[in-house]
């Protein structure tokens, strides 16, 4: 059978979020477009976000809700592409949504709402889809990329890289947006999974994970101590501190509050809960003329935990010379509420990309143009969405970083 020799202006690997943004933008300038991916269908991690109503966006997106090497260069294109931009999209499309806490929207029916709406998009726009093909090479050529594919060949004036990260290989991930990047001489910041589970050590494992399914609000940090000398201070955000629910699995920790904090956390360093934010669970005992006893501070403790997590950080935390029905002393109280609210614990990993909602690090931005996701040294080369290192908060941010990425790069390419 003898393969295709197709020629285009923009060729865009991955019809993911990002790469089907770009592929519109592209399409609307009268750009010549295709979209190529190995997959059987688009937009597979769409499908899945949000519990399966993709969370596709958060109206409250800003620059500092991302985590980079250069915290500035994701300013310019969500500056230039905001939620309401999107939402007006989904909005032209009559697709109904809501708002759940913490500006985060989903869709009211189904995920699949968002993919039929950027395949009507590409449509319009002009832009093909071809879906079951893999890419066997990539080189420059005279008119500027010439992409041997399971097909045939691709000539492209541009080529736009939205392979995605390592999250979630079940659903094809891989890291060839990364060979593409090193094959040109693009750096690569390294790569980890982001809002992701902990993991605990056996012996934390055995005090904690019989108490899997049992969830709290917490605020979940990293203490100040653990930042010197393990990372690069402009990866951190400012800000890395988050009030959400955190959840006891079976190996460790979960819950929004912990998957947000692993995004910042690193191997060695602990993490630091208050299991009680806002309830001084502890300080009305010590100015108590009634009982102080261990019974009394389960009481205290069950008012804002299940009763198995209060029984717990009693059993775990009051010593057992403390055991009887006499008065706890000032001295253990006070340790007591200073546990309670400045837990902390060292995570012994992560449960890796399989369990990663997205992956941390990728094409190094310095290489890159924040206006149009171009490579600086390699003209009509662009990368955009999850395999740049750009990375958002849990929540809808990192769709709102692939819709910019996309616009930005198909603007230009």
């Amino acid at each position: 059978m003898t393969q295709a020799h197709i020629n285009v202006d923009v060729l865009v690997l991955g019809s993911g979020a990002a790469g089907l943004m770009c592929a519109i933008e592209a399409g609307r300038r009268g750009r010549r477009t295709l979209v190529l991916d190995h997959a059987d269908r688009p937009g597979k991690k769409i499908l899945i976000s949000g519990g399966g109503r993709c969370n596709f966006t958060n109206i409250n997106a800003r620059p500092e809700n991302y985590l980079s090497a250069n915290p500035h260069f994701a300013k310019s294109a969500l500056s230039r592409y905001t939620p309401h931009h999107f939402l007006a999209l989904v909005e032209e499309h009559c697709i109904p949504w809501h708002e759940k806490h913490l500006g985060q929207l989903f869709c009211d029916r189904s995920a699949q709402d968002i993919v039929t709406m950027l395949l009507r998009e590409c449509k319009d726009a002009n832009a093909t889809i071809q879906l079951n093909t893999s890419v066997v090479s990539v080189a420059r050529s005279d008119c500027g990329f010439l992409i041997q594919t399971s097909t045939g060949t691709i000539a492209a004036e541009s080529l736009v890289v939205a392979t995605g990260g390592l999250s979630i290989p079940k659903m094809g991930a891989t890291p060839f947006g990364y060979r593409i990047a090193e094959q040109f001489g693009l750096p690569i910041v390294a790569t980890r999974p982001a809002l992701v589970p902990l993991v605990l050590s056996p012996e934390d494992q055995a005090r904690w994970c019989d108490l899997a399914g049992l969830s709290a609000e917490v605020i979940a940090s990293l203490p100040s101590a653990a930042t010197p000398g393990k990372i690069n201070a402009r990866s951190r955000p400012p800000r890395s501190t988050f009030r959400e629910k955190m959840l006891f699995t079976h190996r460790g920790l979960s819950g929004p509050a912990i998957l947000q904090i692993s995004s910042y956390w690193h191997p060695g360093e602990p993490i630091e809960l208050d299991l009680a934010p806002d309830y001084p669970v502890i300080a009305p005992l010590l100015t108590s003329k009634g009982r102080r006893d261990r019974a009394a501070v389960a009481v205290a403790l069950r008012s804002v935990h299940p009763a198995r997590l209060a029984d717990r950080i009693v059993e775990l935390h009051l010593p057992a010379s403390d055991a009887s029905t006499f008065a706890l002393s000032n001295a253990t109280l006070e340790n007591l509420k200073n546990t309670l609210h400045r837990w902390r614990i060292t995570p012994a990993g992560t449960e890796g990309y399989a369990k990663a909602e997205v992956t941390a690090g990728g094409v190094s931005t310095d290489a890159l143009d924040a206006r149009t996701m171009q490579a600086r040294a390699v003209p009509g080369l662009y990368f955009i969405g999850e395999v740049v290192d750009v990375t958002g908060w849990l929540g809808g941010y990192n769709f709102q970083w692939a819709w910019a990425s996309g616009v930005a790069a198909g603007q230009s390419a």
